[in-house]
């Protein structure tokens, strides 16, 4: 029996090529996969089509946007996640969610292989190959760019050799990949990091210099996930689409960074992502008011430590799915409305109600009403400063204390 490869197909020039290229250099068949996460473009069925025309023995397409934006997405948002405070996982997201799908038509199929087109200095690479190691151990992978050699020159030539249905003279300068979590934009010119994103960069946000007349929006969340704007409802595919409408009207979520790579090199990127922004904003605020103090504080280290592991290819271990329950625990009480004005680049919090909210408006006035026993603020510093206190006066007693002489120059400007 020939063996089989299953192929994570975009439709583009270097996956269609990837199809012969693969079949001729190993002698196995090829399954084309490609999965709708929300990145636009043209049709499936198109794609279906130009795989099965480019040599693949067998096409599996796949819907995964109300998968991706609930199963994948929403975790990122109920863990605020921003890699290196910023980067709010765009790729990272989608590559789980892509070979869950590749991983389940091996198996239909009868594939011993994977097969991606990562090159061989980025962080997809890992991503595909370990989460595939992680739901299917004995699969083997491959990368036709990374292993088979295959440049984007011998890509065309081969393309223009086999008359594969495909454009091979058009190269778009930059490599972009988006899904409906956002939009990652990366090499050409933006590699100096001196040269300033043009706008031809950008495709899911309006310039924010002239934003239009600024965009008042309620989002109301259940238990950490958004469930309706403006009073309607909505699936979480439904807000991150709508929100992604409404924040890129007004430029919100456009990011140019320079990050650590996962394989060791810093590298600039220039993301676009106005609906996940703006939720995380949302979402941030009212666990302001609906998540308990110390859990919030240990809350925003494991945020961290969320975010890099996905990053860093661990989307399936066994410490990110410990998290998670930590994280679906806090979300317990995180539900109800935040108001945001949406302008000129800026996601802004105007308003925040919850039945659930630890914002006690008697503790906090200061006006009459005020329920806040003052008296006894006198003796809760005491106790709180006590040990403080122990250690300065043993630093005293031992010559350690804190040199409170002035210096040398505004001890000669007091004479």
């Amino acid at each position: 029996m020939t063996d089989r490869v299953v192929l994570a197909y975009s439709g583009g020039l270097d996956t269609s090529v990837a199809i012969g290229w693969i079949a001729e250099a190993t002698g196995a068949e090829v399954v084309a996969v490609a999965v709708d996460v929300g990145q636009g473009g043209e049709d499936m069925n198109v794609i279906r089509q130009r795989a099965l025309d480019c040599g693949a023995v067998e096409a599996y397409i796949a819907d995964a946007r109300d998968e991706f934006a609930a199963e994948y997405c929403m975790p990122a948002l109920k863990a605020n996640a921003l890699y290196e405070g910023r980067y709010p996982l765009v790729s990272a997201l989608s590559r789980p969610v892509i070979v869950k799908h590749m991983v389940r038509a091996a198996r239909q199929f009868g594939a011993t292989t994977v097969a991606h087109g990562c090159t061989g200095k980025g962080n997809d690479q890992v991503r595909f190959e370990v989460a595939t190691t992680s739901l299917a151990p004995d699969l083997k992978t491959i990368a036709p760019v990374r292993d088979l050699a295959l440049t984007r020159e011998k890509a065309i030539d081969y393309a223009e050799k086999h008359s594969l249905p495909i454009a091979t003279t058009k190269k778009n300068p930059f490599s972009i990949d988006q899904n409906v979590w956002g939009r990652a934009v990366e090499t050409g010119f933006l590699e100096d990091i001196w040269n300033e994103p043009t706008k031809d960069v950008y495709s899911y946000t309006d310039d924010p210099t002239f934003p239009p007349v600024a965009d008042e929006v309620v989002v109301t969340f259940t238990e950490g996930v958004p469930t309706a704007i403006d009073g309607v409802a909505v699936t979480p595919l439904q807000a991150i689409q709508e929100m992604n409408r409404r924040a890129g009207a007004q430029g919100v979520g456009r990011i140019d960074i320079v990050e650590d790579r996962l394989v060791g090199i810093k590298s600039r990127e220039v993301y676009e992502a106005p609906g996940a922004i703006a939720l995380i904003a949302a979402h941030q605020e009212l666990e302001n008011v609906t998540v308990e103090r110390e859990q919030a504080r240990f809350k925003r280290g494991v945020e961290q430590r969320w975010a890099e592991l996905v990053y860093d290819a661990m989307w399936f271990s066994p410490l990110k799915r410990s998290l998670d329950v930590f994280i679906d625990d806090t979300q317990r009480y995180v539900s109800g409305d935040v108001r945001m004005v949406l302008h000129g680049g800026r996601a802004t919090v105007t308003g925040r109600r919850s039945d659930a909210s630890l914002y006690d408006f008697n503790l906090a006035t200061y006006d009459e009403g005020d329920a806040f026993d003052q008296s006894q603020a006198k003796g809760f510093i005491e106790i709180y400063g006590l040990t403080s206190k122990l250690a300065a006066a043993r630093d005293v007693k031992f010559g350690n204390g804190v040199d409170l002489s002035a210096p040398a120059d505004l001890a000669a400007g007091a004479r």
